[in-house]
């Protein structure tokens, strides 16, 4: 078996490339490093700096290599930013994943694992998440991964009758925390913990943006999923595809439970050993108070579970991080 990671040498891509490596999976990955670096890239994975926009070097590289599935979770993840670039949002996530599929038809691979987002259930008014909520993005980033998924599906019928249909899954997942790997960390200017992480290494306190949400103490409550976890189900849902196994069209990787940005913020202060009072700073428009998906068919079928507490979660990005210095 020889899967292709597109994005691979992102924080997730990356991830999941050690998680097939873990499985006895030779990973292969393409990664234009527009967020990504290559130094995340395991020494001796084959390597092929490029875009996901150009389908003859997918092609190739899938036909040079042996490739039997794709793990695609190359694309522009920033749903704030996507509403001031929606055109690149578009380009990278839905003409991206349309030329995978249609490199992957070029060159005769037929299964392919999905990095969707719960982004494309926008904001629920629902405390818990299942995968038949009906699907209403609030951005053009969630926009464009229920999209990509309407290509997998569509994809799926047209070739439903060949001797080889596409095989596919989605993996729906929010907010993905912590490292796996020392060598492997968060850049993201825009999720919670690198921002955490970024004020406290240069000795500011950092924020919480509204504590009179209708929480048990105030602050939002979300779905925080270790990588670690998340690149596991991804390798199975490859193995499954691979091994003709029965599998769904999209799944939720939930915790079940979520965390509130309060417990965040204690947990960082136990566990960096820096005592600091977050400053409260007013809410940010449309921020719902809770969203936490459940994780029951993932669990089912995925072998999907939340292995990390809090303060694993906390302790395994802090490290990985800190060890960037």
């Amino acid at each position: 078996m020889t899967w292709l990671v597109t994005g691979g040498a992102g924080y997730i891509g990356a991830h999941v490339v050690r998680a097939l490596q873990a499985a006895g999976i030779a990973p292969v990955v393409v990664d234009d490093l527009s967020s990504g670096h290559a130094s995340f890239v395991p020494k001796g994975v084959p390597f092929v700096e490029g875009t996901i926009l150009h389908r003859a070097l997918l092609a190739d590289t899938m036909r040079e290599h042996g490739v039997t599935g794709v793990i695609h979770v190359a694309g522009f993840k920033y749903a704030g930013v996507s509403v001031q670039r929606p055109l690149h949002t578009y380009e990278q996530n839905v003409e991206g994943t349309r030329v995978v599929l249609a490199a992957m038809a070029d060159a005769g691979v037929h299964n392919i694992v999905f990095s969707s987002s719960a982004a494309v259930y926008g904001t629920p008014d629902v405390p818990l998440v299942t995968e038949d909520l009906p699907k209403r993005p609030a951005s053009p980033y969630g926009e464009s991964k229920l999209i990509g998924e309407w290509l997998l599906r569509d994809q799926g019928v047209a070739t439903a009758s060949d001797e080889q249909p596409l095989r596919h899954t989605s993996l729906r997942y929010f907010n993905v925390v912590g490292s796996a790997d020392p060598s492997v960390y968060d850049t993201s200017p825009h999720n919670l913990f690198p921002i955490v992480f970024e004020k406290l290494l240069a000795g500011e306190t950092p924020q919480i943006n509204g504590d009179d949400y209708d929480t048990p103490d105030g602050t939002n409550v979300r779905d925080y999923v270790h990588v670690g976890d998340i690149a596991a189900a991804h390798v199975v849902a490859a193995q499954r595809l691979e091994a003709g196994e029965p599998i769904e069209a999209a799944y939720n990787l939930g915790s079940q439970n979520g965390l509130s940005v309060r417990e965040i913020m204690d947990a960082m202060a136990r566990v960096t050993g820096i005592d600091f009072t977050p400053r409260i700073g007013p809410r940010r428009p449309g921020d719902p108070d809770r969203i936490v998906a459940t994780g029951e068919l993932a669990a089912r079928d995925l072998d999907w579970t939340n292995r990390y507490t809090v303060d694993e979660m906390v302790r395994t990005g802090w490290e990985a991080r800190r060890a960037a210095h």
